[in-house]
């Protein structure tokens, strides 16, 4: 009988050692299919583009794949004045609908430590106008093409083989684009430059036409370019166009979406000179509403021909756009 308990012991002590190695050897294989199926350094650097992050990381990182988000209006909506002038020629509601959206990166790399990635998205959809005609309410869609071009450069921060802890967004840049169809925009209006003052003068100045060169590093790596504003404070913003034509351009300020939707206020008309090209200056004053987010958002200016709005002819929209990231810090 003890020999007989002494062996089931054993044999029970073999089964049970059996089963742990094998379980072992399971877990050993479970852990390489995961590393094999891991994402490739530029899959993950072009997931955080379209995608951002999804770890609590701050959202200057989030800029780029916030983009559509904040440049699909829906619709037409109004802007945050006190409505037309009139009810017999006026503009009422208008805004961008976004339909599709197509990315492409141009990747390059310094070294093993640094990635810059020039995107370029084309966006279409349509712009649904709506207005009053001879005291008439009418609406049209004016179907478009767009593309806006962002600099993202990310740069190594740890040696792991997870590309998710070994790279973060070291710069972006402001976006800069507009429509090539119907019409080229920037063959009709193009905006060359844009300030930006507070009540003791001016705050900043951004340069184009070429506006995506101008690069912001993130707080992450010390960085603190990015414009930064406080709820409340009064602004004043002058954009200087170029334009081919006679009636002035519809130039406008469009803030993120935020607690009460979308932001969107015109500017008025400064100076002009010249005859044909015109050079023109924009201006508006407002103040920051005090309901604001905190945090990083995308801003966004746009110079748009008058009959791009104010004429129902769908082959008639051009307009040029300039994307500015901004800060609300308290």
């Amino acid at each position: 009988m003890k020999l007989n308990r002494f062996t089931l012991i054993n044999t029970f002590l073999g089964l049970l050692l059996i089963s742990i190695f094998s379980l072992l050897i399971i877990s050993c294989n479970k852990d390489n299919s995961v590393q094999n199926t891991e994402m490739t350094d530029n899959q993950y650097i072009q997931s955080v583009i379209t995608g951002g992050y999804n770890t609590g990381n701050t959202v200057e990182d989030n800029l780029s794949s916030q983009e559509i988000l904040d440049l699909d209006n829906g619709g037409a909506v109004k802007d945050n004045d006190n409505g037309p002038d009139n009810t017999i020629d006026s503009l009422f509601k208008w805004g961008r609908k976004v339909r599709d959206v197509n990315v492409h990166y141009d990747i390059s790399t310094s070294g093993d430590t640094m990635f810059t990635v020039n995107v370029t998205r084309t966006i279409t959809g349509y712009y649904a106008i709506i207005g009053y005609s001879g005291g008439i309410l009418d609406s049209v869609h004016k179907p478009y093409t767009e593309i806006f071009y962002r600099t993202v450069i990310f740069r190594r921060v740890d040696r792991t083989n997870h590309p998710y802890l070994n790279w973060r967004v070291y710069q972006v840049s402001n976006l800069d684009g507009g429509t090539t169809t119907p019409q080229v925009g920037t063959s009709e209006v193009q905006i060359n430059k844009i300030e930006v003052y507070g009540t003791a003068g001016i705050l900043y100045t951004f340069n184009g036409p070429n506006f995506q060169n101008q690069l912001y590093t993130t707080m992450k790596f010390g960085g603190n370019e990015i414009p930064s504003f406080t709820r409340g404070e009064q602004l004043t913003v002058k954009v200087y166009t170029t334009s081919q034509m006679a009636d002035t351009d519809y130039v406008a300020f469009h803030w993120a979406r935020n607690t009460f939707g979308f932001h969107r206020v015109p500017f008025t008309l400064e100076s002009q000179t010249g005859t044909g090209p015109y050079e023109r200056v924009f201006t508006k004053t407002f103040s920051i509403y005090q309901n604001h987010l905190t945090g990083c958002f995308n801003s966004f200016i746009s110079a748009s021909t008058h009959e791009s709005l104010y004429n129902d002819d769908a082959a008639k929209f051009a307009s040029d756009e300039v994307g500015i990231p901004y800060k609300i810090v308290n």
